[in-house]
């Protein structure tokens, strides 16, 4: 804009500084109303509307009986909340040595971290295990209680074996990604 002015003659280069910053406010205030044009102010959801869509294509190995989906897609419109790691440690903050437990404690505390979330297990969209020491002998522990949690809304899953956790004893924490309603 300035180069068009100053080849007319219609600019000097004192007025250079007056002009340009009034010429960027009206192109942000313009960007901003055309940008906030396609932004619905009001919208609503209903329940069916903030359903997960779980995804296992044919074409790939079928992860179900593993306690876990390819893929799952969130509505548009949903809410997200992340709930942290959640380990085995009972009310007390005690940690029995036994792996099941620890993860049927895990997974007990997810619920309740879910409940104050005023959420579901079918909402949870994506599950990040850690497993100390994993070995293909914790798998049935590890599916049979996503399986009892979430029976056929199972979420999208990752795996990461650790050889440590934050606290020694600990050998199971489990963090999830909510979509709420």
């Amino acid at each position: 804009m300035l180069a068009v002015l100053r080849s007319q003659k219609k600019i000097n280069p004192q007025s250079q500084e007056k002009i340009m910053p009034r010429a960027i406010k009206h192109l942000l205030i313009g960007g901003l109303i055309i940008m906030t044009m396609g932004v619905s102010t009001a919208t609503t959801a209903n329940e069916t509307d903030l359903k997960l869509t779980i995804v296992n294509p044919k074409n790939l190995y079928d992860p179900s009986p593993n306690g876990y989906s390819t893929a799952v897609i969130v509505p548009p419109g949903a809410r997200v909340a992340y709930i942290s790691g959640q380990g085995g440690q009972d009310g007390t903050g005690a940690l029995s040595p036994d792996f099941a437990v620890q993860v049927k404690q895990a997974y007990a505390n997810l619920r309740t971290a879910l409940d104050a979330l005023g959420a579901r297990p079918d909402q949870v969209a994506k599950l990040t295990v850690f497993v100390v020491d994993h070995d293909m002998s914790k798998l049935g522990v590890l599916t049979k209680n996503v399986k009892e949690m979430f029976g056929e809304a199972l979420p999208a899953q990752t795996l990461i074996p650790v050889p440590k956790l934050a606290i020694d004893p600990m050998l199971f924490e489990v963090e999830a990604v909510v979509i709420l309603e």
